[in-house]
């Protein structure tokens, strides 16, 4: 079984130090949706909820979150974002949305973190920006579908596209 290193050898947490590590080229995806009312993702489409651009708000909210997450998960380094990047895909079909981050760095750990508090974020700012007319919206499958960079090597979720 693989140890944890966010603890010390009695057990108490700690920050990891990744002082020794090499800084490279990281990199991660996140992918989660939302599914609501058909009525909702049709107000969300036609710009006329109250409270204003819905999914503009929402990549503003998950640029802010990737960029605070040290602020928010426990024993998170603070890292130099490069770059992030949220798309959001309207399925009417599914009556939901789909949300991806991808976020880059330079530097001794990687940003997975960032990219799904990104992902979580834009969803939460979805739930309330709409939740006046659809309290019944769903967040859901939250999930880190890529990694690239550090010692651990890639990650790609198998099935993912």
């Amino acid at each position: 079984m693989k140890k944890l290193s966010h603890l010390d050898k009695s057990g108490k947490a700690r920050m990891v130090d990744v002082s020794g590590k090499t800084a490279t080229r990281r990199e991660a995806v996140a992918r989660g949706s939302i599914s609501m009312k058909k009525t909702t993702l049709a107000l969300i489409r036609a710009n006329q909820i109250a409270k204003g651009d819905v999914l503009g708000t929402a990549r503003i909210a998950a640029i802010m979150a990737a960029k605070r997450t040290p602020e928010l998960i426990p024993l998170c380094h603070p890292l130099p974002i490069a770059s992030v990047s949220i798309d959001f895909v309207i399925d009417e079909v599914s009556e939901s949305i789909s949300i991806e981050s991808r976020v880059k760095v330079t530097g001794q750990t990687g940003v997975e973190m960032e990219a799904l508090t990104a992902v979580s974020a834009a969803a939460l700012t979805i739930y309330d920006m709409c939740k006046a007319v659809d309290k019944g919206m769903v967040i859901s499958d939250v999930m880190l579908i890529e990694k690239t960079g550090g010692k651990s090597g890639p990650f790609r979720r198998s099935g993912a596209s």
